[in-house]
């Protein structure tokens, strides 16, 4: 397979409310909007995609039909300081308090009206017991 893009699709009984909050909190814009669907698409990154649509839409499987539970969305950044008190300022609520990791990353994980949870991270360099467990081009160097 060879994939032309990649996104999540957020089920959710309120598409329109969920949909303006990754505008106004994470910089999406609409791409296509309908009642039940909406295609967002970040404004500063077009690869970066999310999708939100109505819990109990026929084309969702009914065994899938719900809310989901379980998910993490992860928004890697420049500079998550930046973007912890920008986003606490705008009243995101916080679900993990900005921290540094000694697996490579620091970060900080808020919560949207859905209860999902939103890991935002900036990479960072790991404690020699981590960093073994890298591959050399993925291994995190630089320091904020």
């Amino acid at each position: 397979m060879h994939p032309n893009q990649y996104y999540p699709l957020i089920q959710t009984d309120d598409v329109a409310g969920t949909a303006k909050f990754y505008q106004r909190h994470f910089n999406f814009k609409p791409m296509f909007e309908s009642d039940w669907y909406v295609h967002l698409q970040s404004c500063t990154e077009p690869n970066v995609n999310l999708a939100v649509l109505e819990h109990d839409h026929e084309t969702i499987p009914a065994e899938a039909r719900g809310t989901t539970r379980g998910m993490i969305l992860t928004f890697e950044v420049d500079d998550v300081d930046a973007e912890d008190e920008r986003l606490r300022g705008e009243g995101v609520p916080v679900v993990y308090s900005l921290k540094s990791e000694e697996h490579g990353q620091r970060h900080a994980i808020y919560r949207d009206p859905n209860g999902i949870m939103i890991d935002v991270i900036t990479p960072i360099p790991p404690s020699d017991e981590f960093a073994a467990g890298y591959s050399d081009e993925a291994l995190p160097t630089q320091l904020l």
